[in-house]
């Protein structure tokens, strides 16, 4: 059976005859160190630098550790500001930190040598008569938002031998990139007629992005969203508000995925998602991605039992062993034997791999993966 296979079979809870050693890449300071020790040339780092997930680079680093395929093997369209803002310097302040308005037109205070997410500071969307002139016209449907040469190659899927997504954009977390999280939560109450038309605006996009995409022909494995609108504590928005007003556009695009025979659905939610599974198992996503283990040891196992076997997995593997040594990555393994035993769950790092992991540890645990006997 080929990775592909293997892969559907698994979360379809059929047979199949090797699990799946799946990744979710790396920060580029892991690449970059990997590279200056050796093991990796500096020629791949840059290409994943470049061109991430499933690019030369990304496809080369995993044949060396051992990876199978990369789940974030997706075609999508562009689901979001088309054209987004020009990236502007609006403040040099005296510690070197700068003030800027970034693509989604969010304003970010942007910290030398700090390499994670810029604090949000404010949003140029401040009101409707901004949102209808300066986002309303960049968030409409068009053809040139679709990438037709590229899915003319996907048309036939003989001899694909690694799954390939759909993505299917973002009902809520761009809206969230557009606002920053204080004004997205002040919105509901300032506005909540613009609350519901900017979900609206940008869900119908998302729909009309992937209705266009399948109707080329090309055929894909799997749907998936990403959205990142949870946070250690739980869910960034309100979870009756979500389900009631962003519920039904899943509903409709997932609605549209199965009349193509797509039946596994995958979302990308970052944080403590549990307050918003019902509303995406409801709805027709069935696969949650990652499982955010390291932090406050999640699980699909509690998952299951809630919800049956309509809920998928795949994630979940603490990548934190990484940085320790070869007991501390079979201890893992032993911890994951039960939860892939569960079935319809695929283990894979909990999210890109960091800049304290032993390439040799990588390695190893991949090389256990290939061989674990279940």
């Amino acid at each position: 059976m080929t990775f592909r296979e293997n892969a559907l079979a698994v979360l379809h809870y059929e047979k199949f005859d090797h699990l799946p050693v799946v990744s979710f890449g790396y920060w580029n300071e892991t690449v970059e160190k990997w590279a200056n020790e050796g093991h990796i040339t500096h020629e791949e780092a840059e290409n994943y630098a470049r061109f991430g997930d499933n690019g030369s680079g990304d496809r080369s680093i995993m044949k060396k550790l051992g990876f199978d395929f990369n789940w974030n093997s997706c075609v999508g369209a562009a689901t979001d500001l088309f054209p987004g803002f020009e990236r502007k310097i609006l403040e040099t302040r005296s510690d070197g930190s700068q003030v800027v308005r970034d693509n989604y037109g969010l304003i970010t205070l942007v910290k030398p040598g700090i390499v994670s997410i810029p604090a949000e500071i404010g949003t140029s969307l401040t009101d409707r008569k901004v949102w209808e002139e300066e986002y309303l016209p960049k968030l409409q449907f068009s053809m040139e938002r679709i990438n037709t040469e590229l899915l003319k190659t996907l048309r036939d899927d003989t001899g694909r031998d690694i799954p390939v997504g759909i993505h299917c954009g973002s009902l809520m977390g761009r809206m969230r990139d557009l606002l920053g999280v204080e004004q997205l939560s002040y919105l509901i109450a300032d506005d909540p007629d613009l609350y519901v038309e900017i979900i609206d605006t940008m869900d119908t996009l998302c729909y009309d992005c992937v209705k266009a995409m399948l109707e080329t022909g090309a055929k894909f494995d799997y749907g998936h969203f990403w959205e990142d609108i949870c946070f250690k504590n739980g869910p960034l928005v309100i979870p009756s508000m979500f389900d009631e007003y962003v519920g039904p556009h899943y509903k409709k695009i997932t609605s549209l995925l199965n009349s193509y025979g797509i039946d596994i659905v995958s979302l990308d939610c970052d944080g403590w998602i549990d307050r918003l599974i019902p509303t995406w198992i409801e709805n027709g996503v069935n696969t949650m991605f990652p499982i955010e283990v390291g932090t406050w040891n999640a699980s699909i196992a509690p998952w299951r039992e809630q919800y049956g076997k309509e809920l998928r997995g795949v994630g979940g593997m603490n990548k934190t062993v990484f940085a320790r040594d070869y007991k501390a990555v079979d201890a893992e393994i032993e911890r994951l034997r039960p939860l892939i035993e569960l079935g319809g769950y695929i283990p894979c790092p909990d999210h890109r791999i960091a800049p304290d992991a032993k390439f040799e540890n990588v390695q190893y645990y991949c090389d256990r993966m290939q061989n674990l006997k279940l």
